[in-house]
């Protein structure tokens, strides 16, 4: 932000005397959201930071050459001022622009590695009974072996978590708690956790209240109670492609059926294919990742997010949220969430803090709507209760330390990693790899040339003590032959380093 307010005050010297700070944030808060809380449908400095992605492709802009200047942009596109500094915004978050101090903006030097990215996929639109937890289980299961480079891990580091804190409350609260109260909590759960919940929701806007919300054990039971909520046995439930396979367990648990939708590497789910498919289908729910989506990383355009809202709404569809990356964001401005834009009740929010605070103690949370109660009833036959030690430590946590600090810490150390990990992908991978751009989270998905079989590679990567998330079990039509998810949200050891080299050899040595 210090870079482009040096740069605006050398395009504009009137304009020294202002708050350019404020100004510029003005723009982009009347940018972003009208006062009634609706976002306002503009893409133009999306459409800029395309051509010049584009211009980098062809070879027009080449790494390390200087950008225009805000006001040369600004002639030369024909737009406002805030416009190109979204636009160059946007284009910084994504790695491919760096700006230098009183010097301006460069096309980043390692640039060349977000040139490929995978399109929009295409997977066969037809209700698929779902097989995959054998697959899964054998793929997770790798993680484990000593020695092994988690590269295929759906966690981050656990170093990157505060534990010592988390302990520290896990102690005291021992000591305090009744022999009754040990037992355990009912559903909807622990009263004050619930509170620090609904607090940081309202402070983005939400509204909602404690009441509103049911703690489980982590997002994945979450997703599974919802699920089970508005479906019954043989029900289709539209998914993306690919997808969490998370999603594919809950729908083989509960003898679903899935049907996948294509899926855009940066925007999500495809609407147009979405509601051709409303209308000539019974769908029971449909499930999305609208934020840092697992395994893409896509993040769907606040308007998109809005009009899959209403589209469901308009067939009394529930949409099932998993929205576990949303506080991962690598931008200046926070993603909402499906559920900001509900007013019927029909979207079932669930989240954890697996993925941002403490994994192990598997705290998640459903915000469930019109369908509280089921949920609450589901939880209790269940679980019956939840541990309130876990809940409780959480909760003084979030009362006394600085989590958004940490946060911040976390989300700019996945930010950087991500850049290193493209660079050593663009650098010792094979010619024809494609990467998606995420804003976001800390996993990244790779389309290899389609004669790698992504299982083989994941057999030869074991044997280097290496584990990799093998394409197929993001689909239930085992879809994603020559694709792989890689996580960047470990620490950059040398073990890690030389993982991601012998990796893109072993896929060099396939193609």
């Amino acid at each position: 932000m210090s870079n482009l307010i040096e740069l605006l005050n050398r395009d504009h010297p009137k304009e020294k005397n202002t708050s350019i700070t404020d100004t510029i944030r003005e723009i982009f808060k009347g940018y972003s959201f009208c006062n009634n809380g609706d976002m306002i449908t503009t893409t133009l400095y999306e459409k800029i930071a395309d051509q010049i992605i584009y211009q980098i492709e062809q070879g027009v802009l080449k790494p390390g050459e200087r950008m225009l200047s805000i006001r040369q942009a600004r002639l030369k596109y024909r737009v406002s001022i805030s416009t190109i500094l979204q636009a160059y915004l946007l284009l910084e978050n994504k790695g491919v622009i760096e700006s230098h101090p009183r010097s301006g903006y460069y096309i980043c030097s390692q640039a060349k590695a977000l040139l490929a990215e995978p399109r929009l996929s295409s997977p066969l639109t037809v209700s698929t009974e779902v097989d995959v937890s054998q697959l899964v289980f054998e793929v997770l299961s790798a993680i484990k072996r000593p020695g092994i480079v988690p590269l295929g891990s759906p966690f981050p580091s656990p170093e990157l978590f505060p534990h010592q804190q988390l302990n520290k409350y896990i102690y005291a609260m021992g000591r305090r708690v009744t022999p009754w109260r040990a037992v355990g909590d009912l559903p909807p759960g622990n009263e004050e956790l619930r509170r620090q919940i609904a607090r940081r929701y309202l402070q983005k806007g939400y509204l909602l209240s404690p009441a509103d919300i049911v703690i489980t054990l982590g997002a994945t039971e979450a997703l599974n109670l919802c699920l089970q909520a508005v479906t019954k046995p043989g029900d289709t439930i539209a998914i993306e492609s690919p997808v969490f396979y998370a999603v594919l367990h809950a729908i083989e648990r509960l003898g679903l059926k899935a049907l996948e939708i294509p899926t855009h590497p940066r925007e999500g789910i495809d609407l147009t294919v979405l509601a051709s498919v409303l209308k000539n289908q019974r769908i029971a729910a449909c499930i999305i990742m609208p934020n840092f989506q697992n395994p893409l990383g896509s993040l769907m355009p606040e308007q998109n997010k809005q009009a899959l809202v209403k589209l469901l709404a308009g067939y009394s569809i529930p949409l099932i949220e998993d929205d576990v990356y949303q506080e991962l964001y690598f931008g200046e401005v926070p993603p909402r969430s499906a559920k900001f834009y509900d007013r019927k009740g029909l979207v079932l929010h669930c989240s954890s803090f697996s993925k941002t605070l403490a994994p192990g103690y598997r705290i998640g949370w459903a915000i469930p709507g019109r369908f509280q109660n089921r949920v609450e009833q589901l939880k209790f036959m269940n679980t019956l209760s939840l541990p309130p030690l876990p809940q409780m430590a959480v909760a003084e946590y979030l009362t006394h330390e600085a989590y958004d600090r940490h946060l911040r810490k976390l989300r700019r150390l996945f930010s950087l990693q991500l850049q290193q990990m493209l660079q050593m992908i663009n650098e010792f991978f094979p010619w024809g790899t494609k990467l998606t751009r995420p804003e976001g989270g800390y996993v990244l998905w790779i389309e290899l040339p389609e004669q790698i079989n992504a299982l083989k590679l994941y057999q030869l990567a074991l044997q280097h003590n290496i584990s990799i998330a093998p394409g197929p079990i993001f689909s239930a039509q085992r879809g994603y032959q020559n694709c792989i998810r890689l996580n960047y949200g470990h620490s950059w050891t040398a073990d890690y380093i030389q993982a991601i080299k012998t990796l893109g050899r072993l896929a060099t040595r396939l193609s």
